[in-house]
Order: C-alpha cells, then structure tokens, then sequence
C-alpha cells in the first residue's frame, strides 16, 4: 500500500507523464461536450416529431442551449 502511494508520487512528478495526463483530461472534455451537444440535439428532434412542428423549433433551441452547457462545463473543468 505504502509501495503504491511512491509510486502514484514518483509518476506525477515524471515530466514524460504530463503530456500524456494533459491529452486524456482534454480529449475528455471534449468528448463530454460532444455527448452534452448531441445528447441535447437528439432531443430536439424528438420533441419536434412529437409536436409534429414543420420547423424544427425545439431542436434550434435545444441545440444552442446544449452549446452553452457544453461551454459552460469544459471552462468549469479548465478552472479546476
């Protein structure tokens, strides 16, 4: 346990390990705006087909809100 605890501190402090921990925090939140943006958008579309609406009314709104919920949780994970 004590042996496991050097080595979590030995490989946060390895210069080689930084890059490697920066690509898989930021391709992580890239992939959490993504699934936000389309998560958002296919409701839209589901709420349209179910209102039966000619224009896509919901999934314009719905779309850009997800935008900015995507926004919002990738700055609040980059302050952090």
């Amino acid at each position: 346990m004590e042996q496991q605890g050097r080595l979590k501190k030995k490989n946060l402090k390895n210069p080689g390990n930084k890059g490697l921990n920066d690509f898989a925090r930021y391709s992580g939140i890239a992939f959490q705006m993504i699934a936000v943006i389309l998560l958002t958008t296919w409701g839209g579309i589901e709420l349209d087909k179910l209102a039966k609406f000619n224009t896509p009314v919901f999934t314009i709104i719905l779309s850009i809100l997800g935008v900015f919920a995507a926004i919002y949780t990738a700055v609040k994970d980059f302050i952090r």
